[in-house]
Parts: C-alpha cells; structure tokens; sequence
C-alpha cells in the first residue's frame, strides 16, 4: 500500500479497532433452526482474533481453505447480487462461528447444504450449524446476500470497500477491514486462502481481478468474468475492478510470468511509459529477492480519485492516475514478495511490509541513477526530533489510526538500511531471498524476522538495529 502522508493523506484505520456501541445491540435473528449437537461439544467461534490494533476482525475458530465468490453487479442501480461458498476446516469444536461482514441484506445462510441459524450484530454475522462441528472437520458454508455494497470512509477521507469510479466503474480495495464490504469473510491476514471470483456485468464492461482469467461467457446482454486465484492470498489483498478497461494480456515477464494489464482509457497515454517498465521491474526485483511468488502479474490503472492511494492488491496491484508513477510502482510490485507472500501476523507487524517496499524504492533509486539508499537515509535522518517519523517505533504502531502513519514506512525503510549496514552487502541480499524464500505463503510476526536476521548474521543484532531502531522511542542519537 501506498498512503504515505508526503504523498497523499496518511489512511486512518481505527474504524474497527474498538467495537461502537451498536454492537452492544440485540441479535436479530433473520433465519433460525434448531441446532443438534451431533455429539460434540462445541462452543462458539470468537468474534475476533484479538489483533493487536483491530481486535475484532477474522475469527479463531476455522482457518478456510477456499472463497468462491459469485457476484452480479448493476451499476445503474449500484445494486450487488452476491453468493459467498466458503469451505473452511474447524480448528476447534464450533456450536457457532462468525463471519466479517459490513451491510447488506442475507437471504440464505446454509452450512453443509443444510439451513444454518443467521444472526447479525453490526459487521459480525454468526452462523449456527445444523449440527455442531468437530475439530479438525472440514465444512462448507453458503451465504446468499444483495444490496447496495459500502464505502467505509476512514476519518481523514481516504476510502476503501466498494468504491464507486468517476466513470461509473468500481474498484472494490479492502486493506484493512474493506473487503467484507462485498463478501463474508474471515477477515484477518493470517487466514489466507484459494480464491475463485466470478463477476457479471452489462456488455461493454470490463472486470480485472486477482489471478487468471479462467472464463468469459456473455448471455442476454450480460458477461460473466470468471478469476481463479492458486496461491494463498489475505483477504485484504483481494480485488475487483469493474470498469471500460483496456486489457493486454499478450505481456510476459523475463522469467515467463504472463502478464495482465487492464488501463483504463482515459488514463492509458498518460500511464503507457511507466506501464511498459514493469518487465524490467519485476526482472530487477527477481535479482534482489529471488523469484516472483505468484503464477501471473500485471496492474490495474485506474482514472484519478478512484481512491486516493495505491494498493498491493495480489498479483496485479491498483495504481490511480492521480497516485501514478515509476517509484510507486516499483513500490507495490515488492509487496509481491513483501506483504502478499509473506503477511504479516498481526496488523501491528505492517512495518514488514511497508518498510520493505518504501526500502525498495530507495534500493530502486541507488541502482537507476538517483540518489542512493544512504543518501535518503541521511535525509530522513536529518529531520528534526519533532518530526511525524519518529512518533513512535516502526513496529510498535500504538493504534490503529497509525497503521499507516510514516514511522511504518519511512522510519521502517530506515530500520532495513541499519540491517543492511550491520550484515554487510552479501548477508543483507541473501538474508532477504532467504526470509521470502523460508516464508513464502505463509504469516510472520517481527519476532519471526529479528529471530532469522540473527542467525542469519550469526550474532544478535539487538544492540545495533532492533533496540535502537525498531523499538527505540524517539529520534535515535546518532545515525
């Protein structure tokens, strides 16, 4: 992502940190059964996974394994016709669990092809089985939902959710909490899944999404776009783009990774030259940080105030005109690696992904005639004790309104030079193929990451980065 204050408004994510007090409100029961225990004991899921910074999003009660989502999209009424199959494994007995979802109206709610009690309270909807499921079962659950999807909009403006284009469009964008703004969802990075997306839109409409296009089948003026996703992707990482865009889907990659494009044409001429560099990117990013992770690639532009940010959106990342250029993009393509393979744990571990794609940049610069990574360390260092970078610790984010804030990136990209700077040059290249290689797919905390830097440079590195630059309060003495 891309929300760094210099160059657009720093996004503000506490909406969900702390529950509002109409969550505090009566469930209301919109289809009920009743529940056999089938044997087990089971108790319901929680309706969080007590994150650090947003202690009410995902649930620890299942880990799905796969999302296919079915979705119908008027956009003359901005009317949403969605079904949501979810097939999960229960990681302990479950009466119950919850599902992340913001608005709209559920029709049906089955579990195993059989009715399952739904309850909403808020952005929480809780299905109850027709029998209780043991640990370790694999279940499927079913959700049929309709209505006007949400743009959730964060204090200081920006947007994510379901967000309406000024040429009538839709990007649908979800990091943090958005994307159970259009589908039920465990919505927690560390529960990554499989996902299949299929969208159907009028004639004449286009929709991009995650992974590859597997179908495109037009019937009575409508077409259906179907996405299939393989490897395992963050909940907030998925995407869908709906709009007059120009697809190419002839590119590959120097490592032959097909490439997927889709410009919108109001913006195509004013985007074309930075687009035609993203080869050369992803080549550059291979030699720095071994192969690409993802079975395709490419970018969505988007015409401008689209969302007032970029995002790492999984294989394919969402540039708006007004948020175009070479150093963003070279910034959301490292989060391939960075972010989209390797997620983090918790929200409060975002400085694994941002510094390392605001470092990219910097390491993007040194090696492409601009100033080097040491020269723009020196100029962040040179700010003021006062200034916003040293508000608090890169990995120490005290709230949710700071997810986002430039200690995350800036202060974070400072943390990866001083690595740099104490393994020596062929350490800190190899300890960055070795970190996304060990991890990939998976979830990782900062402990995991100062753990393998350490023995990767066989001593502790305490003393010269994490105590004074990770965790360090304030404008460390000297640089």
């Amino acid at each position: 992502m891309d929300k760094r204050p210099e160059r657009r408004r720093a996004a503000v994510k506490g909406r969900y940190a702390v529950a509002p007090a109409r969550l505090a409100a009566a469930l209301i029961t919109v289809l009920a059964v009743t529940a056999c225990s089938g044997g087990v004991d089971g108790t319901p899921g929680s309706s969080g996974t007590r994150d650090p910074l947003f202690p009410r999003l995902g649930n620890d009660g299942y880990d799905v394994q796969h999302y296919s989502l079915d979705l119908d999209y008027d956009p003359a009424s901005g009317h949403l016709k969605g079904g949501a199959t979810i097939v999960a494994r229960a990681v302990k007995n479950l009466s119950s669990f919850d599902l992340d979802f913001a608005g709209m109206d559920v029709q049906e709610a089955t579990v195993d092809s059989r009715p399952a009690a739904v309850n909403r309270a808020g952005d929480e909807l809780t299905l109850r089985p027709h029998h209780e499921l043991a640990e370790g079962q694999t279940f499927t659950a079913y959700v049929r939902y309709s209505g006007s999807p949400k743009t959730i909009t964060d204090p200081d403006g920006s947007l994510e959710g379901w967000l309406k284009s000024p040429d009538g469009g839709v990007l649908a964008l979800g990091e943090p909490t958005g994307s159970m703004a259009w589908f039920p969802s465990n919505n927690h990075p560390r529960d990554k899944a499989t996902y299949d997306i299929k969208v159907t839109v009028p004639d004449g409409l286009q929709v991009v999404s995650n992974g590859e296009l597997t179908g495109k089948v037009s019937n009575g003026g409508r077409t259906s776009f179907s996405w299939r996703t393989t490897q395992p992707m963050a909940t907030y990482l998925a995407t869908v783009a709906i709009g007059p865009y120009e697809i190419d889907d002839k590119g590959m990659t120097k490592s032959r990774i097909p490439i997927y494009t889709g410009v919108n044409p109001r913006v195509k001429k004013q985007t074309a030259a930075v687009v035609a560099q993203l080869p050369d990117m992803l080549a550059w990013e291979e030699q720095n940080f071994g192969p690409y992770p993802f079975s395709s690639t490419g970018v969505i532009v988007a015409p401008e105030k689209s969302s007032g940010y970029a995002l790492e959106t999984q294989n394919r990342p969402v540039l708006p005109l007004d948020h175009f250029d070479a150093s963003t993009l070279v910034h959301e393509l490292a989060h391939q690696w960075f972010g989209d393979s390797v997620t983090p744990a918790t929200w409060r571990d975002m400085w694994l992904n941002e510094g390392f794609a605001q470092y990219t940049e910097w390491l993007w610069s040194e090696d492409h005639g601009g100033p080097s990574a040491q020269r723009l360390f020196d100029q962040e260092y040179a700010k003021d004790g006062g200034d916003e970078i040293w508000a608090f610790p890169p990995a120490q984010p005290p709230t949710a309104a700071e997810v986002s804030a430039r200690p995350v990136y800036v202060r974070g990209a400072m943390v990866v030079h001083k690595l740099r700077q104490a393994v020596g040059e062929q350490k800190f290249h190899a300890l960055l193929r070795d970190w996304v290689r060990v991890h990939r797919y998976g979830n990782a905390s900062t402990a995991d990451f100062t753990r393998f830097a350490d023995e990767e440079a066989g001593r502790s590195l305490a003393a010269s980065v994490w105590d004074t630059w990770l965790y360090g309060d304030g404008k460390p003495d000297s640089p």
